[in-house]
């Protein structure tokens, strides 16, 4: 199938609008029709010798991405809450499910997973732990969780979703041109799925064009960044780098003196005290606020203050956030530092990748 711009078999959104032409009579604005634009995306998402199917999964996996039909009362998408404005986060502490009610964690960005590589995907050394509590190290296994979830998308069998894809108009080409077949498979739409987020790359803020050569960064800005990576370092546990992060990278951060929810610590098999989290990529970290798993800071100079005075005394407290007598570190970073800091953290916003047109809504109406 050549991609172009697909109208769609889908009922139209529901409008009701009015224009007022008189005094006693109106008339009903006309409904908006829903069509699917996937022009000039094929051949777009990865760079290298891959084979152009791997383009036509993450084509297919878009369009997964944004479609509503996933959940159980086509209300909601992955994209409800992961939105690429705010580098696939949400901008609020805790999202709505397809049933209004709130899910219990942050919904985390989603970028970086693989350095743009697709055959990482199934490579957990690559990707590392996934979600909060690291549960999973899949993204091909990640995709089912939100859909099964019965805050999130609510589909009570999972079974079920490839028939009722099936049943929409614009999916056998699609699954064609990326599998040699119009078979919907749950693993296709899973495997789909992760190499689209895993196309989902950062790499071209203010701070790689420092890295590269080709920009500078201001006097404070550098300031923040010997700040960062030397006087508090903030780089044994926060890398900037393109690339994922490594297993290792779960935390106890000391952001209550005894646990209010349990996180990685209640994961069989991985080993971590109560209390501990994923460690977030700071790409973009200027448009992910809320902050931390819960949501509980709302910007930037929060969440170092945290770090400068705030640090709780958890008996499973990270020894990086201890001082020589074993109790939890206080930075004391002053005012100044705190912007100069923040300074470094907003060169790490990638606009090209927030207004990215092939990550961004392909459904659209007219």
């Amino acid at each position: 199938m050549k991609i172009g711009i697909l109208c769609l078999g889908l009922a139209a959104l529901v409008f009701v609008g009015s224009c007022k032409k008189d005094k006693d009579n109106t008339v009903n604005a006309p409904q908006p029709q829903v069509y699917l634009d996937l022009s000039d995306t094929a051949g777009k998402y990865f760079k290298g010798n891959y084979a152009e199917v791997t383009d036509m999964k993450a084509v297919l996996g878009r369009v997964l991405f944004y479609d509503k039909q996933l959940s159980i009362n086509n209300a909601i998408a992955c994209a409800s809450c992961h939105k690429q404005e705010f580098a696939f986060a949400d901008n609020v502490a805790a999202s709505r499910g397809f049933e209004g009610r709130l899910t219990g964690r942050n919904s985390m960005a989603l970028q970086n997973f693989t350095s743009g590589n697709p055959t990482n995907i199934f490579s957990p050394f690559t990707t590392g732990f996934l979600f909060w509590d690291g549960r999973e190290f899949s993204l091909i296994n990640l995709v089912s969780r939100p859909i099964l979830n019965h805050v999130e998308m609510g589909m009570d069998d999972i079974n079920k979703l490839p028939a009722k894809l099936a049943a929409l108009g614009y999916y056998q080409n699609l699954f064609r041109d990326a599998y040699g077949s119009d078979s919907i498979t749950m693993e296709r739409i899973s495997d789909a799925m992760a190499f689209f987020m895993s196309s989902i790359v950062s790499g071209e803020s203010r701070y790689d064009m420092y890295l590269q050569q080709k920009g500078e960064l201001t006097a404070q800005e550098l300031h923040g960044l010997q700040l960062f990576n030397q006087k508090y370092n903030c780089a044994s546990c926060h890398r900037v780098v393109t690339g994922a992060y490594p297993a290792s990278h779960i935390a106890n951060i000391g952001l209550d003196a005894t646990t209010t929810d349990r996180g990685a610590g209640a994961i069989d098999g991985i080993g971590f005290p109560d209390g501990s989290f994923k460690v977030p990529n700071l790409r973009n970290v200027a448009r992910t606020a809320p902050y931390m798993h819960d949501g509980r800071f709302n910007t930037l100079e929060e969440v170092i203050e945290h770090y400068s005075s705030g640090i709780q005394n958890h008996p499973g407290l990270d020894d990086r956030l201890k001082d020589e007598y074993g109790k939890p570190m206080r930075m004391n970073i002053s005012k100044a530092e705190t912007q100069s800091i923040i300074a470094f953290l907003n060169s790490l916003t990638d606009y090209a990748m927030l207004a990215e047109p092939k990550y961004s809504n392909p459904f659209k109406t007219k």
